[in-house]
């Protein structure tokens, strides 16, 4: 669960259906195993001209390290290469900054308090 200790309306955002929205899910035979959710939205740290973020990226636990965020997100940046973005952006909490490293984030700024979540850190990648 992206958030146990918060109820489901702590996961839905005023931006989930956009035009510019888009949300990537893989399934098992089990259903549906891992999330995310992609925004047009800039942050103002960055010049970058067509920016999207990540937000909102859940694994069902017993489906972790097996590869279905990593598809999630790299399904995510082909379809972000037909909409011409060329900058993608999330607040990662500290916990899984190193899982970001891995799908070749970077770390930028300091760690922050993102209440009532935890700490986070700005991670970012460029889409080529």
């Amino acid at each position: 669960m992206l958030r146990p200790h918060q109820p489901f309306e702590a996961c839905q955002y005023h931006t989930d259906h956009d035009d510019d929205a888009f949300h990537i899910g893989a399934f098992s035979d089990k259903g549906l195993i891992s999330v995310a959710s992609f925004y047009l939205e800039s942050h103002p740290e960055f010049k970058s001209s067509h920016q999207y973020r990540l937000r909102a990226m859940a694994t069902v636990e017993e489906f972790r390290c097996m590869g279905a965020g990593r598809e999630v997100v790299n399904f995510a940046e082909r379809d972000l290469k037909e909409r011409k973005a060329d900058f993608l952006w999330c607040k990662g909490r500290t916990s899984v900054h190193k899982y970001y490293e891995r799908l070749d984030f970077k770390p930028f700024g300091e760690v922050f308090d993102y209440h009532p979540i935890g700490p986070h850190v700005i991670m970012y990648k460029v889409i080529k």
